[in-house]
């Protein structure tokens, strides 16, 4: 594609918070290019909706507590969705005496905490509490049972007691705005039989519950892995006179990828890279007019990922949530803490966890991202461009504007740092224009805990120079304005993102 060419004497002064630009004559590895007259779309920040956790009880720690508020505060995460709300481990039903005796302190104590911070549940409801179990099937380090319940008429009990007791303590309005799923990945063994049939009774026993309550509470599934059932799910509850409020499930770029016995890495390479945009199209066709929410996403489902640590997820992250742009009401990244123990509990500081954060609270690269989505405004310009590894977005935001830029390929693809060119028309000087990165030597304390010697504890200074290494700050971006057209070029190294800020203050 041509560019643009631009003399010294186009440079326009030095303003301020801009530095000018100097541009050479060299070609770049890509242009893009975005006309400022023209009226966006709106673009709403639908990441934000949820955000996923690991198990119910680690909701009663207090680092939890701190980390998804500090979430919350700096990434805009609305609700989040965890596993076992039902387990034994929670106390929510279990028997005294061979008498039900429920208890729904543990329940309430997590969710005073997420309305006191501005947040809301996503209520997953699982799994089998063991008095009420079929069999002593179990999953995770937490022994969560995963049989059906011996007995529907007492589940449905237990579900209308609690969805009541929540009415009553956070009142109707409240609890209308919250949405609860049935169950997790029921087409898996491993979460149960596998059966539709199954999972399908167990939704009619639920929903009917949850509906007796209030007609208006929000319930829906299959929560299925792999983006499983949604046909069949919506035929089922149309035929049965079902609620199905909203649909969810769930995928990763790792599912159905590889060979038996293949590593992560080799998953991913033999994946494609706007996997999850096309899974998520057909998605969208199959729920139709529902609300789509996707309850759990991440760069890869094995919970020691490497890559999860890295910039790598920073770039798949921002590309990712990009894309799904138009197709979804709400995309839970999985999770937003190493706080996670279902295979057990680490210690080692990176570890390859889930998490945007890492167990002391330090944060990823991947936090990074999100911190960058959070920033964006709500309308989306139209971005001509294209390369084979350089993706480019603009979003205004009132007087300022964000280019957004990843480099991202999937492992054992080629990707090399690129330069990139970032055309904007019909512009006004901006006042500043600030960048900042996340990459292999930005944003990156795993890094420096490699240099560390990559210590399986940390001491409390350890933990802050982590800290002060995962930092994303701003600075000085150069460009040239002319014509009403600003230009920059950013190098953009591999698997790395960078975010450009322009504001625009004066009125001339």
């Amino acid at each position: 594609m041509s560019r643009q060419r631009y003399a010294i004497a186009d440079v326009y002064p030095v303003m301020e918070g801009v530095e000018t630009a100097n541009i050479s004559d060299s070609s770049t590895g890509v242009t893009f290019r975005c006309d400022l007259g023209v009226q966006g779309e709106e673009f709403p920040h639908f990441w934000e909706h949820t955000v996923g956790s690991g198990h119910a009880t680690l909701a009663l720690r207090a680092d939890w507590q701190a980390q998804m508020r500090r979430a919350h505060d700096e990434l805009g995460f609305r609700h989040v969705r965890f596993h076992g709300l039902l387990d034994d481990d929670m106390g929510t039903l279990i028997d005294q005496d061979d008498k039900p005796l429920y208890s729904f302190f543990n329940a309430d104590q997590i969710f005073d905490f997420l309305l006191s911070i501005g947040m809301r549940p996503f209520v997953e409801l699982s799994f089998t509490p063991t008095m009420l179990s079929s069999s002593g099937k179990i999953v995770f380090r937490y022994r969560a049972n995963v049989s059906a319940p011996k007995d529907y008429d007492q589940w449905s009990t237990l579900i209308s007691k609690l969805v009541a007791h929540w009415v009553d303590r956070y009142g109707l309005d409240e609890v209308r705005q919250w949405f609860f799923e049935v169950w997790n990945e029921p087409n898996l063994e491993a979460f149960g039989s596998g059966k539709q049939e199954d999972y399908f009774k167990l939704y009619a026993y639920t929903a009917r519950a949850i509906k007796s309550v209030d007609t208006h509470l929000k319930v829906g599934g299959p929560a299925t892995a792999d983006n499983a059932w949604i046909d069949e799910f919506i035929a089922y509850c149309g035929q049965n006179g079902l609620p199905a409020d909203f649909v969810s499930t769930h995928h990763y770029p790792t599912d159905a990828f590889g060979q038996p016995g293949d590593d992560t890495e080799a998953q991913l390479s033999k994946s494609t890279r706007s996997v999850l945009r096309e899974e998520a199209r057909t998605a969208r066709r199959q729920a139709g007019d529902r609300p789509l929410y996707y309850t759990e996403w991440c760069t890869s489902s094995n919970p020691r990922d490497p890559m999860h640590d890295e910039p790598y997820a920073a770039a798949f992250i921002v590309k990712t949530v990009m894309e799904a742009r138009g197709l979804v009401q709400g995309y839970s990244y999985w999770t937003f803490s190493d706080i996670f123990e279902e295979n057990y509990f680490p210690s080692l500081p990176f570890h390859g966890g889930f998490g945007l954060m890492n167990l002391h609270g330090v944060a990823k690269p991947a936090y990074r991202a999100f911190e960058m989505l959070h920033g964006l405004g709500t309308e989306i310009l139209s971005t001509q461009g294209n390369h084979p590894t350089v993706d480019s977005w603009c979003v205004r935001d009132g007087n300022s504007l964000t280019v957004l830029i990843s480099n991202f390929a999937l492992p054992r693809h080629p990707i090399a740092n690129e330069t990139v060119q970032i055309q904007l028309e019909n512009a006004r000087r901006p006042d500043m224009v600030t960048i900042r990165r996340v990459d292999a030597a930005n944003a990156n304390p795993k890094a420096l805990w490699a240099t560390m010697g990559s210590p399986d504890y940390l001491s409390r200074a350890m933990v802050e120079h982590l800290h002060a290494a995962s930092a994303m700050p701003k600075q000085p971006q150069a460009i040239a304005f002319s014509d009403h057209t600003l230009l920059f070029d950013v190098t953009v190294p591999a698997q790395g993102v960078a975010a450009i800020r322009l504001e625009f203050l004066s009125i001339a």
